[in-house]
């Protein structure tokens, strides 16, 4: 049963994407990894365990939205941010009050590691039309 849990709060907090100024259709999913004869496969995610590779993603249309937008996700307690699908990711190690990239930002005295993240954000061009996002990530 938690695990069935963590899965929607995962799909519901980490993916809580916000697009500030526009009205946006967005649509957000969970997947894991699984290991196959040829390769790794992505699947939805029903249950999820410690140590399990996910990938969330989050999709948008853009409604009525005209100019550039802020695409936000916000990353689970629950899970350990390891990378992003797009190299233009802002990310946050301190809940969202600086910003930048990860190489650049610093945890206490340290720099900040991907396990660090809390906030990711991406800046969307009015020319972009629908488009998707997605981060990948590991269980705690």
């Amino acid at each position: 049963m938690r695990s069935i849990l963590l899965v929607a709060s995962i799909l519901f907090l980490a993916t809580a994407a916000t697009a500030t100024g526009s009205a946006l259709s967005i649509t957000r999913s969970v997947f894991v990894e699984t290991a196959q004869q040829d390769g790794i496969a992505l699947e939805p995610a029903d249950t999820l365990s410690r140590g399990d590779r996910v990938v969330l993603v989050m999709q948008w249309q853009p409604g009525r939205a005209t100019g550039p937008f802020v695409l936000a996700s916000r990353v689970p307690e629950t899970l350990s941010y390891q990378r992003s699908g797009d190299d233009a990711v802002e990310v946050s190690a301190d809940g969202g009050r600086r910003w930048g990239r990860l190489g650049e930002l610093r945890q206490g005295t340290r720099a900040a590691r991907a396990d660090d993240v809390t906030n990711l954000r991406w800046r969307i061009g009015a020319d972009d039309g629908s488009g998707m996002r997605s981060f990948s990530a590991i269980v705690r």
